[in-house]
């Protein structure tokens, strides 16, 4: 029993009154919510009501964050949308062969959360650089849009999705139905305009989708829009796995994108929910619970979903403080939809398309791309290439070529940081390396035959470089002392790059002495074979000493090796 208890979310009932209605608030949001994301990803509107149900009965149970409500989400919508219909191509138009591999998709995203939270990856999942995440984010809402621009003019989306509709667009604006052009207008006004004093009440969303709902039976009855239909909502189906080695591939890929993108949404709401409640989510535990959750949904035929922004701060406000939150939303939802199947039928598509168009407009930063170019032209140019990646290309392309390319411009700068102040050679007393008075007085004595090779801080592989440059100082000395006592890291290309300096000091006939080599650092240099290289005896704790025993070792008289003939010392 106490194992069990571990396992589930932080559920007790010192706030009863506060999770009930928090649940119940979030379960009125929740059904145009639903019953939207199922029609537009086209799965049918059953199944974003399951997705809703038992999605957020089960995140909510074994999750790591106790007002989150899980939920279809946009972004999760935008993926499986495209899912949906490639699989369907494969089967020829064949939508009741295509929907159990799409199911199966669904539970894999799912097994592939439970194990990124398994191996604790959790606090690594949301450690993207925030142009990517911004981008990608603004990128599913213009998505979203553009896929509901024919839903909303009375017509269904053309073939090919947004470039589809794109390319469609005259003709979807000359053949558009006046009528659900306004209701879906009217719903984008509602919700957007919607008083501030009566949200707390009645959520916007759902007051549309009444008021559409009752104008289209109404004012608007013989215009002929098109409603959602009659629902099949009964005990839904068990959807088993099924595979087919042609269509593995794609789908272990789908999976995946699905997977991380559901974490991501998760996480990024978690820590929406820590700030507004003071408390601190259990990461990788929530992801266990979102992937039980996903692989439950996709058992039962329903949508993937994850944390949903809007319904988590919804039910915080509402008083919303336990687990207990979340499956009494669940409960309150399975009840409210069971009673209301019969209701649902008559809402109009062109309702549903003007809520997914807010909630695309919802999601597009706006923030961010007002002041992107003033904060950074670089990181503007990654966010719009995102951007225009994820909504004409591909969504995995935009990640990977957005956080490839920001990281290598962020390592790039470290580079030079660290090339600026962790690496400096000088052959004389210098203000770049703080130097006692015998130090200073050894390396004077030394009169330019000695290069003090000195290195700070963790040396990443972009450092590499500049220890490449001192190539010409470490030939003009007889006696070289690499100090690497303020090096906590060395990474393996920069370890490289000593051996070379090493090695092309040894192979001129001139001595080295190793200073501060401890540790981690001690470990790579000797698996680098460098103990053989460097006697042992100048592997030194001291810097003075290794100055002492350079000088030692130099010959003063030597003339091929001239003060003139030395490079100016300075901080690389």
């Amino acid at each position: 029993m106490q194992k069990l208890y571990k396992l589930t979310n932080r559920i007790n009932f010192n706030h009863v009154r506060g999770d009930l209605f928090g649940g119940l608030t979030a379960a009125v949001i929740a059904l145009p919510m639903a019953l939207a994301f199922g029609v537009a990803s086209g799965a049918g509107p059953e199944a974003g009501l399951y997705g809703a149900i038992v999605v957020g009965f089960f995140a909510a149970l074994f999750g790591g964050t106790p007002t989150l409500i899980s939920e279809p989400t946009g972004p999760m919508t935008v993926v499986i949308t495209g899912v949906i219909a490639a699989m369907i191509a494969n089967f020829d138009g064949d939508q009741a062969q295509a929907m159990p591999f799409v199911f199966t998709v669904v539970m894999m995203a799912g097994l592939f959360q439970i194990v990124i939270g398994a191996l604790k990856m959790g606090k690594y999942v949301t450690l993207m650089p925030y142009n990517v995440v911004s981008g990608f984010m603004s990128g599913i809402g213009i998505i979203l849009i553009i896929l509901q621009l024919g839903p909303a003019l009375g017509q269904a989306t053309p073939a090919g999705g947004v470039l589809g509709t794109l390319q469609n667009l005259p003709e979807l604006v000359t053949k558009a139905d006046p009528a659900a052009a306004f209701l879906a207008t009217l719903t984008v006004l509602m919700i957007l305009f919607f008083p501030k004093g009566l949200r707390k009440f009645a959520p916007p969303q759902l007051v549309a989708m009444i008021v559409g709902t009752v104008l289209a039976l109404t004012v608007l009855a013989g215009a002929g829009l098109k409603p959602i239909g009659d629902i099949p909502f009964s005990v839904p189906h068990l959807q088993f796995p099924v595979f087919e080695g042609s269509l593995l591939r794609n789908m272990l890929i789908d999976g995946i994108v699905l997977g991380m993108l559901g974490s991501i949404d998760a996480l990024l709401t978690s820590v929406v929910a820590d700030s507004l409640t003071r408390t601190e989510h259990d990461s990788n535990k929530e992801l266990v619970g979102q992937g039980i959750g996903n692989i439950m949904s996709g058992l039962l035929g329903g949508l993937p979903g994850a944390g949903a922004t809007m319904g988590t701060v919804v039910n915080i406000q509402a008083g919303g403080q336990t687990a207990l939150s979340g499956l009494a939303r669940a409960a309150i939802l399975l009840v409210v939809v069971l009673g209301a199947s019969g209701l649902t039928k008559h809402i109009p598509l062109a309702v549903l398309a003007g809520i997914i168009i807010k909630v695309g407009i919802d999601i597009i930063d706006w923030g961010f791309l007002k002041r992107a170019h003033y904060i950074s032209r670089k990181s503007a140019a990654i966010m719009y290439g995102v951007i225009f990646l994820t909504v004409f290309v591909d969504l995995v392309v935009a990640v990977g070529v957005g956080v490839f390319v920001a990281n290598v411009l962020t390592i790039d700068k470290l580079s030079q940081l660290r090339s600026d102040k962790g690496v400096t050679a000088i052959t004389d007393s210098d203000d770049a390396i703080k130097l006692s008075a015998e130090e200073s007085s050894l390396l004077h004595q030394g009169r330019d035959h000695i290069l003090l090779f000195s290195l700070s801080g963790p040396m990443i592989f972009g450092v590499a470089k500049a220890i490449a440059r001192q190539h010409k100082a470490v030939q003009n000395c007889q006696a070289m002392v690499l100090d690497l006592s303020e090096v906590p890291h060395l990474g393996v290309t920069t370890s490289l790059a000593i051996e070379n300096a090493i090695q092309s000091a040894v192979d001129g006939g001139r001595e080295v002495f190793v200073v501060g080599a401890t540790g981690q650092t001690y470990k790579r240099l000797a698996k680098l074979g460098l103990l053989k290289v460097v006697p042992a005896e100048h592997f030194l704790e001291d810097r003075t000493e290794a100055l002492r025993q350079a000088l030692a070792t130099i010959d003063l008289e030597d003339s091929v090796v001239s003060r003139g003939s030395m490079v100016e010392p300075q901080p690389i």
